[in-house]
């Protein structure tokens, strides 16, 4: 098998606008022969039988970064299970189901996830890697002839099987149906359960709402509930987690594992407690983003996290990262100041059927501020409140100089170097915006991508360092983890808190991932009352404080990991669960 491969990514492959390096500066191009060139679609490309790690020189010239040269493991002995052309993005190997079982598969963005689970429901017939053949099913059914996935891609073709697929980007719904919640959830209930289960997911209070007035929480609460009320044998989550707080992301995972009574599961999920919590096994995807991914044997639900965490496969012997990843929180640097830079005042306000109450508390510089609670309190609404794009009934009041990520994620047909340099002009020559925003969330290969062709997770990081172009007191955030991998989150945090310090600023992060909190924020504001009738707003607290009240108000205990530090929620009454609500210590 060759190991070395090159990967052009198309869509980022623009002859018209470069000078042609990849070929200019091509070994073999200079030598005489013929290595890089144009192809029949006018893109670059390569015979692969003459690449080597000698073409890296090359592709790093790309201005567009579009050319990627990658080594596959030694230890990778088998051809892919699918390739979408020459030099392009390959995957190896699938999730496999377990009969009653929940199978987690966690794994970077852009390495294959979806895609495989584009071939398991039948949407993609994988080409075995012979990309310029046309797929054959049946070679598909001998290739996996001598394991369960043998007779699942017979009983797939043969359309024997149903399925049931709750897809990632869920505030997409509103697009492909338009209507009321409760005329989706009738018409595709096919277990007579909507009115029992809509009660258990709080739905009941939203039921006659059009899903274009939802909340993100909302819709990934619909979206579960439609995709468990369909029959199917096999069920397919994609990051069911996005969106929901913490009982709900419970009260999912709880509905999730009851499927694997009679049928097969498998969740994709970024969100390590819900991932751990769901899970009865798990599988790695580990690989180049955007150029190949491999998907490993199954694993313990520990042994499985704590390995991906590492970056390093034991039985297998292969260190896919180069570094390991460790959640000793940001806040262990003593960075907030005595100085005020905003005292928010008691702030109230009423809708027809809502009614948000805001203590007053101050907000110092160097603050990291997480707000948590659960969906339907109002957090969205605080932050809209202090802003000035909504009014509040006690009092004219708003922060200047701001800069507010939004839960719903900005889309646009410019490309994601328009889109940044509308914000700020010349951010782009600003050399600690490049080191610090735009390196660390590798923007700058999707330069010349339009925002409304990208995925949700390279959407989410455009819309983080779109808003962090501007020198600002204050930066707000609405959910800035969904839809990103758990690299990703940790350098988001990293962000965030380089840019309190370096700008003296401070910042307000709404998010619902308790690991991605405890490592960011030194703060609390905990979010109480009857979700979408009543939200009261307290605190600041200190972190400990904040975590162990919100987690007392849901009745939820959390332990830390011994080996790496992550946060793991306790089985309701195990043992740990009940020691730590008797001492106090949910967290």
């Amino acid at each position: 098998m060759k190991k070395v491969v090159v990967i052009v990514e198309k869509s980022k492959c623009h002859p018209g606008k470069c000078q042609h390096e990849c070929m200019k500066y091509d070994p073999v191009n200079r030598s005489g022969g013929e290595g890089f060139h144009l192809g029949p679609d006018g893109k670059s490309c390569i015979d692969e039988n003459i690449a080597t790690d000698m073409h890296k020189i090359s592709a790093k010239k790309c201005p567009f970064h579009a050319i990627t040269i990658v080594r596959l493991p030694e230890q990778l002995k088998e051809d892919p299970l699918h390739r979408y052309g020459s030099n392009q993005f390959m995957i190896y190997g699938l999730p496999l189901f377990k009969e009653n079982k929940v199978i987690g598969i966690i794994g970077r963005n852009g390495t294959g996830k979806t895609t495989a689970l584009n071939i398991l429901s039948n949407t993609l017939t994988p080409n075995l890697g012979s990309y310029d053949e046309n797929p054959d099913k049946k070679k598909v059914i001998e290739k996996y002839s001598k394991i369960s996935l043998g007779n699942y891609f017979k009983n797939l073709y043969n359309k024997e099987i149903k399925f049931s697929y709750k897809p990632q980007r869920v505030e997409l719904l509103n697009k492909f149906y338009k209507g009321k919640v409760i005329d989706l959830i009738k018409s595709v209930d096919e277990k007579n359960q909507s009115e029992k289960l809509m009660k258990e997911l709080e739905l009941e209070n939203i039921k006659d709402r059009n899903l274009d007035e939802l909340s993100g929480g909302e819709l990934q609460r619909v979206a579960i509930l439609a995709a468990y009320l369909k029959k199917a044998d096999f069920y397919f989550f994609d990051e069911p987690s996005s969106f929901l707080d913490i009982k709900n992301r419970i009260k999912a995972a709880k509905l999730i594992r009851k499927l694997a009574e009679d049928s097969s599961v498998i969740v994709i999920e970024h969100d390590l407690a819900t991932l751990d919590y769901v899970s009865d096994e798990i599988q790695i995807v580990y690989g180049e983003p955007g150029a190949y991914g491999i998907f490993s044997q199954t694993k313990g639900i520990s042994r499985a996290i704590n390995e991906y965490l590492e970056g390093y496969l034991k039985e297998e012997n292969i260190r896919y990262r180069n570094y390991s990843i460790k959640f000793n929180p940001l806040t262990d640097r003593k960075t907030v100041s005595s100085e005020i830079l905003y005292e928010i005042p008691r702030l109230e306000k009423s809708f027809q059927n809502f009614k948000l109450d805001i203590n007053e508390f101050k907000i110092f510089k160097g603050q990291v501020l997480a707000i948590m609670g659960q969906n339907g309190l109002g957090k969205s609404t605080f932050l809209n409140l202090i802003t000035g794009n909504i009014k509040p009934d006690n009092k004219n009041f708003e922060v200047k100089e701001f800069t507010y990520k939004r839960q719903d994620l900005e889309t646009s047909d410019l490309t994601v170097k328009e889109y940044i340099r509308k914000a700020s002009k010349d951010i782009l020559d600003d050399r600690w915006y490049k080191a610090n925003v735009i390196e660390k969330l590798d923007l700058e290969r999707l330069f010349e991508e339009p925002l409304k062709v990208l995925s949700g997770g390279e959407l989410q990081k455009v819309n983080i360092a779109s808003s962090l172009t501007k020198d600002v007191r204050i930066i707000l955030m609405d959910e800035p983890t969904a839809f990103i991998d758990i690299e990703d989150r940790i350098k988001v945090a990293e962000i965030i808190k380089e840019y309190v310090i370096q700008k003296g600023a401070s910042a307000i992060i709404v998010d619902h991932d308790i690991q991605f909190v405890d490592y960011l924020s030194d703060s609390m504001l905990v979010f109480e009352g009857t979700p979408g009738k009543e939200g009261k707003v307290f605190g600041p607290f200190k972190k400990k404080e904040g975590m162990n009240r919100i987690l007392k108000n849901l009745g939820i205990t959390y332990r830390k990991d011994p080996e790496t530090n992550r946060a793991r929620i306790n089985k309701e009454g195990s043992q740990l669960d009940m020691i730590q609500k008797k001492s106090g210590e949910y967290y």
